[in-house]
């Protein structure tokens, strides 16, 4: 298959516990429900439950960011999915229901580019039909948001996080690896706000000497405007983004840079698991985010499972390979087939690659060479 890396149709799983077991056996009844019991509260081997799906519709992108598709790498004559590769719309929500009987309540639409994928909110409101499903949010580059920010609303889309990772002309067009500056951008968090979504986040992938001279300007930029401006540490995520650990600036240095012109006090987090540490401006003027997924890991409290362009299941965003259910869909396989290949793929889930990466140059060496590229699986 072109432009999928090293990713494999099929896992085999071992049964790591009774409740596999008890999985297969259910599978006779489930063939006369709609419902499937089994999958309720599953959990990975290190406890962990699954409430968040990531879809990527697309690993197609009208940009070519530098930390994510290089445009030495993806330039004119690579090859994307063929359309007939590509999950459609129903085979998407087919499977999101059956991952809400497993425990999601949050859904997030990513790419690529998702705004590229046409008519986008057809999908947004199936998704948004599904039983147990309260939220469903979308990560886009705003470029083409402006326009489709009405649909997407009136389909049921519940929040937005946009990528913009300076409002700087120059460090925009060199990031984004396109001739046009943030403008678009712009316009689109504009008329996304003026529709009442909110909060708005805007997530900033922090590199070295590349963008954190302009941080405390984005940060300026955004405060008191309502939405929330999340610094992301720069990460190994695929092989194609020439990742070293000097060019991280960490979520540490990030507080620092922006309390030297606001100051800033620590929030409590929102939920359980949220990715982001909080912190607010004393002034009253909203509050910023940073990531620290690679000076502090937080894989311990990961719920988070994600759906590749072409179907395949990946359960983390440094995993090498994911399980292929579009081939199954297509062959034929009932719900309850489907059902139980999310139940094994969870319940046999130990991924925890940013706390393993603490180990160094070793184990970084070692994982090299076969991780998913984040366009084919979102961020």
């Amino acid at each position: 298959m072109v432009g999928t890396g090293n990713y494999v149709s099929a896992v085999v799983f071992k049964p790591v516990s009774n409740r596999v077991l008890v999985f297969d056996a259910c599978l006779d009844f489930m063939s006369k429900t709609s419902e499937h019991p089994f999958l309720k509260g599953i959990t990975d081997k290190l406890d962990r439950p699954v409430r968040d799906l990531r879809i990527s519709v697309t690993d197609r992108c009208n940009f070519r960011c530098t930390y994510c598709m290089p445009a030495e790498m993806f330039g004119e004559r690579y090859e994307f999915l063929p359309r007939p590769d590509i999950l459609t719309f129903e085979e998407i929500e087919r499977l999101a229901r059956l991952f809400a009987q497993a425990g999601v309540s949050k859904l997030r639409i990513t790419g690529g580019e998702p705004l590229v994928r046409a008519n986008l909110p057809e999908l947004v409101g199936k998704l948004s039909k599904i039983d147990g499903i309260d939220d469903i949010a979308l990560t886009t580059n705003g470029y083409l948001l402006a326009k489709n920010a009405q649909a997407l609303k009136d389909a049921g889309l519940n929040r937005l996080t946009i990528s913009l990772d300076s409002i700087d002309e120059d460090i925009f067009k060199k990031m984004s690896g396109q001739p046009q500056g943030p403008a678009n951008t712009l316009e689109g968090i504009q008329v996304a706000t003026e529709l009442g979504f909110s909060p708005i986040k805007i997530n900033v992938v922090v590199q070295r000497s590349v963008n954190d001279h302009t941080l405390v300007d984005t940060a300026r930029y955004f405060k008191g405007t309502g939405a929330i401006v999340r610094f992301i540490e720069f990460m190994d995520v695929g092989t194609k983004n020439s990742w070293e650990l000097s060019q991280v600036v960490t979520s540490k240095e990030v507080i620092e840079i922006i309390s030297e012109e606001f100051a800033l006090e620590p929030v409590d987090p929102n939920y359980s698991g949220e990715v982001a540490s909080r912190y607010r401006y004393v002034d009253g003027e909203g509050e910023i985010g940073v990531i620290s997924s690679v000076s502090e890991p937080f894989c311990g409290n990961c719920t988070r499972a994600r759906l590749s362009t072409d179907g395949k299941l990946v359960t983390c965003l440094f995993a090498s390979g994911g399980t292929d259910f579009k081939t199954a869909m297509r062959d034929g396989a009932a719900d309850d087939e489907i059902a139980g290949m999310i139940a094994r793929v969870w319940t046999g889930r130990d991924d925890r690659y940013s706390e393993l990466r603490s180990k160094g140059p070793e184990f970084q060496a070692g994982t090299a060479g076969d991780k998913v590229e984040m366009y084919y699986i979102g961020g």
